[in-house]
């Protein structure tokens, strides 16, 4: 009686152990296969993190032969036993192999179509490209050497806002040198109450808000041990009794004295600029840029020295320190890379407030104000911004190239393309060459997408990056640029509403640019606004009032006058009485709304989307 359900039981287990078998068996394939995908794709260097992925299969695999081996109870294993008995026939591992076959055969015709499709694709694609003389290839935009000693990027003084973290050929310093001083690590203050609950303490000239001095001077005489940051960052020189508030602060800064003189020594003696970029890094996502966030901070200090200094009737250093402010914008232009331009945005905005504050107080002398106009009149933030958007192209497209190539790190190069943020301190994770753990299913996925869509992404890429690359004429034609502008938006959001593996990563990866291209915009205006304010206020030093009309300005205190850049007309002015006056450009929604400015809804900050860009003699 006890025979039938031994033999029974025996042809059960002996076909658990084949399945058993056959399931390590395909796990052994997987990670063999997994293996080779490593090799083809990231290269022996790295082999290392592509194991991990392998070892994932593994541990899979054996915990499903651990559950499959562990003890079951009896009337489980009965039904089991049955199903078994029906499953495990000559017929149905047939036609187990011919699906499988056939799924093989098919993925592997899905696989080889896809990638030759866009190998082929991008090829054709990148010769018809490059026929235009437009290079895809980032090299192409590495800017020329510079001789050490005509290099203002090496100055002892500059180097040591990046010797932390980089050596002087761009590579990174593993671990960072903590011993290295920072000299341009310049703070203006750190305590949480001055930056809160104050929204004019950095003024803002695009409101006719200016700088608080005195909200500034009860901020240094306030005892350091209330700051909000670390000890040291608020230790300021404090005079035993209060002066006025600009020299109270003047002497605060006083600190930075000397850092400020090195610097504005070094602008004068290198005229060269070229920073220590490790152009050649595998990941073009890897490159530091610490430099950049030593010169906001820098020009935080410069700027608040500056509205003191014309505050405290010293315009002379003033206009030095508003010149410095821009020969470090300068010493940035060659660089390829949108975040670098960026930064240079931010710093000729902060020139804009001391500029500004002068002429609302009639503190520039007119020979001052022809140096500032002149200077001013260099920057084409236009052509500077179609030239950082052809070499952020170029790093995008060989960030998915390296993307396809090292899959264990794609989904981080995203990351760090779309999250390059502003912290308190230059303090990049190790995840900038070293990536993160993510978790498994995103390791797959990105092992299991074929390198054709990669090569279609890019050619997403360069499609919706030429939207943003409009032809400028020489006479500076903007206009044209604005309305090329705005078919890029409506392009980018269509794109957006047809998602598809060929453009899913590309999307991600410009999701920035269409808001940075407004930012350039502004900016340029903000520039073009400064130097017609600067010719009316000549205009009022030799005629006692300001003009009626802008023509009465050429050619005598400006050559040419700058257009609207948003239709190419000439800006909007109204003299309000014979002091003052309101400059302003449609903005925008190129819509005159008579000079209105529109606040953040979240903030304190102009919107540039809504209302006029204005720039008034007066404040509120």
């Amino acid at each position: 009686m006890s025979e039938e359900p031994k033999s029974i039981s025996q042809k059960f287990w002996q076909r658990l152990r084949r399945f058993i078998a056959v399931v390590f068996l395909l796990a052994a394939v997987a990670c063999i296969a997994a293996a080779l995908s490593a090799l083809a794709t990231d290269g022996w260097r790295h082999i290392k993190e592509d194991l991990r992925f392998i070892a994932w299969v593994s541990v899979i695999g054996a915990a499903c032969g651990v559950i499959v081996l562990y003890p079951i109870p009896r009337f489980i294993g009965r039904l089991i036993l049955r199903f078994m008995r029906a499953l495990f026939t000559r017929r149905f591992w047939k036609w187990t192999l011919i699906v499988l076959t056939c799924l093989a055969v098919l993925a592997a015709i899905f696989y080889v179509e896809e990638d030759l499709r866009g190998k082929w694709a991008w090829e054709k694609f990148k010769r018809t490209y490059e026929a235009k003389s437009e290079p895809l290839d980032l090299a192409s935009f590495i800017p020329p050497p510079v001789p050490d000693d005509q290099n203002f990027a090496l100055a002892p003084i500059i180097a040591s806002g990046y010797a932390e973290w980089l050596d002087g050929h761009g590579h990174r310093i593993k671990p960072p040198k903590k011993d290295v001083i920072n000299r341009l690590e310049m703070k203006i203050g750190g305590r949480k109450d001055i930056w809160e609950g104050n929204t004019n303490t950095l003024g803002n000239w695009q409101k006719a808000v200016k700088i608080n001095l005195k909200g500034w001077q009860e901020y240094y005489r306030t005892p350091t041990d209330t700051n909000y940051y670390t000890a040291g960052t608020n230790e300021f020189p404090v005079a035993p009794s209060p002066q006025t508030p600009a020299a109270d602060v003047l002497l605060a800064l006083s600190k930075y004295d000397s850092v400020v003189e090195e610097l504005r020594q070094a602008a004068s003696k290198l005229q060269g600029s070229r920073f220590p970029l490790n152009y050649e890094s595998a990941s073009p996502t890897e490159i530091l840029f610490p430099h950049l966030y030593a010169f906001e901070d820098c020009a935080q200090v410069l700027q608040m020295r500056a509205v003191a200094e014309l505050e405290n009737n010293q315009s002379e250093k003033a206009g030095a320190d508003v010149k410095l402010m821009l020969r470090l914008n300068d010493s940035i232009r060659t660089e390829p890379f949108l975040y670098s331009h960026l930064v240079r945005i931010r710093l000729v905005s902060s020139t804009m407030q001391p500029i500004w504050e002068g002429l609302v107080e009639h503190k520039w002398s007119d020979t001052q104000l022809v140096e500032l106009e002149q200077v001013l009149g260099k920057l084409d933030l236009i052509s500077d911004y179609q030239f950082a958007i052809r070499g952020e192209r170029a790093r995008n497209i060989a960030t998915i190239e390296f993307m396809r190539r090292n899959r264990s790190r794609a989904m981080n190069c995203i990351h760090l393309i779309t999250n390059v943020g502003r912290p308190e301190r230059y303090d990049p994770s190790d995840d900038m060459d070293e990536y993160r753990a993510l978790p498994f299913l995103t390791v797959l996925i990105s092992h299991s997408i074929p390198s054709g869509w990669f090569n279609q992404n890019k050619i997403t890429i360069v499609r919706m990056y030429e939207q943003f690359l409009p032809m400028i004429t020489d006479d500076r034609n903007k206009a044209a640029f604005i309305v090329a502008l705005s078919h890029a938006t409506n392009v980018f959001e269509t794109e957006r509403e047809h998602r598809s593996p060929y453009n899913a990563i590309a999307l991600m990866i410009c999701s920035r640019v269409v808001h940075l291209s407004k930012r350039f915009t502004f900016a340029q205006e903000s520039v073009d606004l400064a130097r017609v304010a600067c010719a009316l206020e000549r205009h009022r030093i030799a005629h006692g009032e300001y003009p009626e009309t802008l023509d009465a300005l050429v050619p005598q205190f400006i050559e040419k006058l700058p257009q609207d850049i948003i239709n190419g007309q000439p800006l909007r002015y109204h003299r309000t009485d014979k002091e003052q006056f309101v400059l302003y450009s449609v903005g925008w929604n190129e819509t005159d709304d008579g000079g209105i400015v529109v606040s953040n809804d979240s903030g304190p900050w102009v919107n540039i989307e809504k209302g006029d860009w204005v720039w008034s003699s007066s404040t509120p």
